[in-house]
């Protein structure tokens, strides 16, 4: 059967997929836009964005909005399908950024790393100043439903804004994780006991306002079978990430995705990032050097609000970035638990279809 259409306000998805967002560099406009051609929601990485800019370490404030404004207005010469910036909270430049990502009417903003209180005070002030109606949908990124309950109150009582959506990203994701390090294996913190919560957390909310607030459930979500098991659970959607890495339309370099293809389970461990939050990544020997102690470098970004260079073992940006120009002997590749998992390099189209027919055969499978 088909997939269910995943519904965010008035925007529609023929597929409940919405692809995670991965800076540096990986899912720019070719990735999201092939996503939004086979009807998922395609989403544009907003952290580190400028890296090509010429101007990117004198001002990257303007390097990385110019450089999304780009990447917004390639991907929608794409595709006419549904297409969102993922910006993290704990960018320096993240208000610029979400300007950006409206002015460029974007159709939604995914925020995490942090708690994004100020979004719809953002887009209120942005639809003031221009008077015209700005219908970017706000969906903040949630690792439990307590966090989903104070942004919606928050949210209601500064700018009487509900979410249009929240994804739940589970401690099995790759990248940076909104979980302590003790609680990514604790069974109470999986996204299995989360997303019943979460749904039910959001509840009196949709009642009460009458209005929709899907659950996309993430981290972890890796095939037909899955995403069955999520819609089930009363997710309306999913996030992937790691899946989209290893397809051609992949925006980093041929080596990256091959890490990805060569990665065996041992080969995905849980790092420190400068960040402050725990972070998922494939070995490399630039991860090994660390174990020697700090690396000396000069902080030319200032891209995270947490990230003290003096007390920071080495620059994430610098390092993420030489990963996706796939020089993995001075950077890592951020990944999902399940990275290990792939074992081909495919296109978006096959993946998408592969996906389906994995959600028909657990359909099937369920049913008998």
């Amino acid at each position: 059967m088909a997939f269910p259409f995943l519904k965010i306000g008035d925007l529609i998805a023929e597929t409940p997929i919405i692809q995670g967002g991965m800076g540096v560099g990986i899912s720019l406009h070719r990735l999201a836009s092939a996503v939004a051609a086979e009807g998922g929601i395609g989403i544009i990485a907003g952290a580190m964005i400028g890296m090509r800019e010429p101007d990117v370490a004198k001002d990257p404030i303007a390097a990385n909005s110019r450089a999304l404004a780009r990447e917004i207005r390639k991907a929608r010469e794409l595709t006419n399908g549904i297409i969102g910036v993922n910006i993290m909270v704990a960018l320096t430049d993240f208000a610029s950024l979400v300007r950006t990502a409206i002015l460029q009417q974007a159709d939604l903003i995914i925020a995490g790393a942090g708690l994004p209180m100020e979004l719809p005070r953002i887009l209120r002030d942005i639809c003031d100043e221009k008077k015209e109606e700005f219908r970017t949908k706000l969906v903040p990124i949630v690792s439990s439903a307590r966090a989903a309950t104070i942004i919606c109150k928050k949210w209601l009582s500064r700018a009487g804004y509900l979410p249009d959506a929240f994804v739940l990203q589970g401690p099995k994701a790759g990248g940076h994780l909104g979980y302590k390090h003790e609680e990514i294996d604790s069974p109470e913190h999986s996204l299995d006991s989360l997303l019943p919560q979460v749904v039910e957390a959001v509840k009196p909310f949709e009642d009460e306002y009458g209005k929709s607030i899907p659950i996309i459930a993430a981290g972890g979500v890796y095939n037909g079978e899955d995403i069955r098991r999520y819609l089930d659970m009363g997710a309306a959607g999913v996030q992937m990430g790691t899946r989209f890495v290893a397809t051609e339309e992949c925006d980093a370099d041929i080596r990256f995705k091959q890490a990805y293809v060569e990665a065996k389970e041992e080969d995905i461990a849980i790092i420190k990032s400068p960040v402050g939050m725990p972070g998922r990544a494939i070995k490399s020997s630039f991860i090994d050097t660390l174990k020697e102690g700090k690396r000396n470098f000069r902080c030319l970004f200032h891209c995270i609000s947490t990230c003290n260079p003096e007390n920071s073992p080495y620059c994430i940006a610098s390092a993420l970035l030489n990963a996706m120009r796939g020089n993995l002997d001075r950077g890592f590749a951020f990944s999902g638990v399940n990275a290990f998992r792939i074992n081909s390099i495919t296109t978006v189209k096959e993946l998408m279809a592969s996906l389906q027919r994995e959600f028909d055969a657990a359909i099937a499978k369920f049913t008998l």
